[in-house]
Parts: C-alpha cells; structure tokens; sequence
C-alpha cells in the first residue's frame, strides 16, 4: 500500500455526475474490503430528502454547505482509521475549500468519462437538478474537467462494465501486492 493510503485509508472518487462513481465505489469497496459511503446519501439521510429536493427548497449555496460537513465527517473517519472507498458528488472536489481537505487525506481518484456517456446516463436518470440545460450541463461538464484534472490519478471509463474501471483502478498499484 502506499504511504499516503497507510496514513489516512481514503480513496476518494471524482467525477462528472453520471460517470459510475456509486456503482464504481461500491464494487471497489468490496473488492478490497473497505467501507462504502456516497456523499450525496450521507447528505440526503442526514437532512430527510433528495439532492433534487435540497436545490430546489434551499438553493446550490446551501447544498454546497451541506456538502463540505458531510465530507468533514467521513474524512473525520478516515482519519480514525476506517478505510473507505468514498464516492464524492460531481461539484464536490472542483470547490478549493473541500480539495483543500481532500489533499493530504487519502488518494483521489478521477473517474474521466465521456461526454456523451454521462449525458445518456443522466438523462435516462431525471433527477439531476443541474443537467436540466443542455447547453449549460455541457459547460458544466467542460468547466469541471480542469478541477478533477487536480485528482492524484486519472482513470479514463473505456467500458460500460464498472469490472473494468476497477481493474484499471486495481492496476495502479494503491494497495500494494
């Protein structure tokens, strides 16, 4: 394992919305025997409704908020010594606040898939608060991209099988042998 996973046991994964970070972290979770947590269901069961419901009741600016805490909490138990695989929402490592905790706190990892890939995804999906504007999700998806680019390793979706990615993910080697 590296040093800076023995240190604070956290992999953390970044992304587009629609990118697999749920269905990734959680296969990557079991695979390695680690804990699983989704930062948008910590923050959906801790206030009692949806993302979709928060933006829409209390605005992005307080969902950030929201966001940042429910992040203090699971690096909180990172550091205390429960390793976990931790999915994060898509404009959650993009703000410096929330990079800044995220930096020296475990490994981040950027799941980089296709544009075209996340736009079916969330579209099929409907609950998506920002993907409502074409135009505007797509400069979303652009303007992202140079925040995740920040992650410690780069992991490019080749395949619509999660198996893959965590293969890939596997491969570089964070776990020692």
């Amino acid at each position: 394992m590296i040093l800076k996973l023995k240190r604070t046991p956290g992999i953390y994964l970044v992304g587009f919305m629609g990118c697999g970070k749920t269905t990734i972290g959680r296969l990557l979770a079991h695979r390695i025997g680690w804990h699983f947590a989704d930062l948008d269901h910590d923050i959906e069961e801790a206030h009692g409704g949806t993302v979709q419901q928060i933006f829409a009741q209390h605005g992005e600016p307080h969902f950030r908020q929201l966001e940042h805490h429910a992040l203090k909490r699971r690096i909180d138990d990172v550091e205390r010594g429960k390793p976990s695989v931790v999915a994060l929402g898509g404009g959650t490592f993009v703000r410096p606040d929330n990079y800044a905790l995220l930096e020296n706190n475990g490994v981040t990892l950027w799941l980089d898939a296709p544009f075209e890939l996340v736009r079916r995804r969330v579209q099929a999906d409907g609950t998506r608060p920002l993907a409502a504007d074409p135009v505007k999700f797509r400069e979303l998806y652009d303007t992202r991209r140079a925040g995740y680019e920040l992650a410690d390793h780069r992991v490019p979706i080749v395949s619509e099988d999660p198996e893959a990615t965590i293969d890939s993910i596997v491969a570089l080697q964070l776990f020692g042998t």
